[in-house]
């Protein structure tokens, strides 16, 4: 079985791949950035299929995306809370996004019930805005 630990370093190793990542999640596991709100966009995903989309659109938007840098804050078998970063090039406005994710992780049954991450959203929002005409 899973602990919760391992299921996040699966998850942060395998985020360029979709489908292995959203494969980690149960059945009515979600994936919630709520603070992506904010940026008027809905920042919660429920189930393997819809959490797979959500970060398919993410790799569309960041070809490069990944994480490094993974430091486990606090652990249990069932809970982990974790901060990881990413810097990638946003291809659309040629901007570098840096990110520190803050991420906490509820294990269930070997599988992911929940993964809440948070973020700096004016750093997200200035990396995808497009530059302003002059």
């Amino acid at each position: 079985m899973n602990d919760a630990k391992q299921l996040l370093s699966a998850y942060l190793e395998s985020i360029r791949d979709a489908r292995a990542a959203s494969a980690l999640f149960a059945d009515d596991g979600v994936l919630e950035l709520p603070y992506l709100k904010s940026l008027g966009i809905d920042g919660r995903a429920q189930g393997p299929e819809a959490i797979e989309g959500f970060i398919a659109s993410l790799l569309a938007k960041v070809p490069d995306f990944a994480f490094r840098n993974v430091r486990f804050l606090i652990e249990t078998p069932e809970q982990v809370f974790a901060e990881y970063e990413v810097e990638a090039l946003v291809p659309s406005t040629g901007k570098i996004y840096r990110q520190m994710y803050a991420g906490r992780l509820v294990a269930r049954n070997g599988k992911i019930s929940l993964l809440r991450e948070a973020l700096d959203t004016v750093a997200a929002a200035e990396a995808f805005a497009m530059p302003r005409a002059v």
